[in-house]
């Protein structure tokens, strides 16, 4: 058996392939990105070995075109992530760096590692398009609030008495108010510049609607009975369907032993402590004793000092003022259930 590994680029990929027992060098390609290129990529390696295993850096942006072809045509791929590959760089025997010295360190890693051990590329389902569609909703919300920031300011420049409730510019009753008195005002830069973020404020607010209702159609799809959790949302439950799909891929690790202690740590168990040495020496040179206990001699009273100078000096006792007094809800020592009142400002209306 052989493994293949592939350092992926945006342009070019490079194979190498190395033997499973020896992990030595077999033969190497380099590839064009492209339907070609894969199908030469391919016949290279059907003409090495029949029974072959592929693995692919773990660059799904550069790599995907690649991985999906190769599971199209009936290939096993397994992925190797690429801090595996950090320890083969470093221990290999030539110098420097190219494609060719990654694509071995990727195939040497995944034989390290072992390949039946590494998570296995599959074609992608439904999951991932639930996660592209939380992922892109999150950037639009991201960059719903820039603009609802700088908008608000724009306005507060332009009309400082005015005052907004929570979310007003998400609110369509507000933003249709805002939108009138800015086309009635003097179109300067900064008004143009408001109504142009108002316009694009609407349009992000839109959009991140209507993603919300397709994440939720899908999620129902697929895992309705997190939507029946108490606190599970669609997008609750559909970001945790993005990060959890596909989990089977990976091999099952309650079972794997235990990770093997390092040498340091097994000589920091083995070796007590001082005091632990201590005690233990105690114990044993200390014999039983038979008699009974005698009783604790009388502890000696500590003269008082002659001076107070030293003498600790009591804190005075705070004294409420009469305006604390005046405006506390209860007397002092009493606890009161009544909340302060919070004055608020009302938000003032858009002529």
């Amino acid at each position: 058996m052989i493994v293949l590994g592939a350092d992926t680029h945006k342009s070019s990929h490079t194979i190498a392939a190395v033997g499973a027992t020896s992990g030595e060098l077999v033969g190497d390609e380099t590839i064009a990105v492209g339907d070609r290129g894969f199908v030469a990529a391919l016949d290279w390696a059907r003409g090495l070995e029949d029974e072959r295993v592929w693995a692919l850096e773990d660059c799904r942006h550069v790599s995907g075109a690649f991985e999906r072809f190769l599971v199209v045509h009936g290939e096993r791929v397994v992925r190797v992530a690429t801090r595996l590959m950090a320890g083969e760089r470093r221990g290999g025997r030539d110098r420097g760096k190219s494609d060719l010295i990654d694509a071995l360190a990727v195939a040497r890693a995944a034989l390290r590692e072992g390949v039946d051990r590494l998570p296995v590329a599959e074609l992608a389902g439904v999951e991932l398009d639930i996660r592209l569609l939380v992922d892109h909703r999150e950037r639009l919300v991201r960059m719903r609030t820039a603009l609802y920031n700088d908008l608000l300011w724009h306005l507060h420049d332009l009309w400082p008495e005015q005052t907004f409730p929570g979310c007003a510019l998400l609110s369509k009753k507000w933003t249709t108010r805002i939108a009138r008195r800015l086309g009635r005002a003097e179109q300067t830069a900064r008004v143009r510049i408001a109504r142009d973020e108002l316009r694009h404020l609407r349009e992000l607010s839109m959009t991140v609607d209507a993603l919300e209702a397709e994440i939720a159609d899908l999620v129902a799809e697929v895992a309705p009975q997190l939507l029946a959790e108490p606190g599970f949302g669609p997008l609750t439950a559909g970001k945790l369907i993005g990060e959890i799909a596909g989990a089977q891929r990976s091999p099952a690790t309650p079972n794997s032993p235990a990770p093997a202690a390092s040498p340091r740590s097994r000589s920091a168990r083995a070796r007590p402590t001082a005091t632990a040495s201590t005690a233990a020496a105690t114990a044993r040179s200390t014999p039983p004793s038979t008699a009974s206990p005698s009783p604790a001699p009388a502890a000696t009273p500590r003269p008082r000092p002659t001076s107070n100078a030293k003498a600790p000096k009591a804190r005075p006792t705070a004294t409420p003022s009469a305006a604390s007094n005046a405006t506390s809800p209860a007397a002092p020592g009493t606890c009161s259930n009544h909340p302060r009142p919070i004055r608020s400002t009302p938000p003032t209306p858009i002529s």
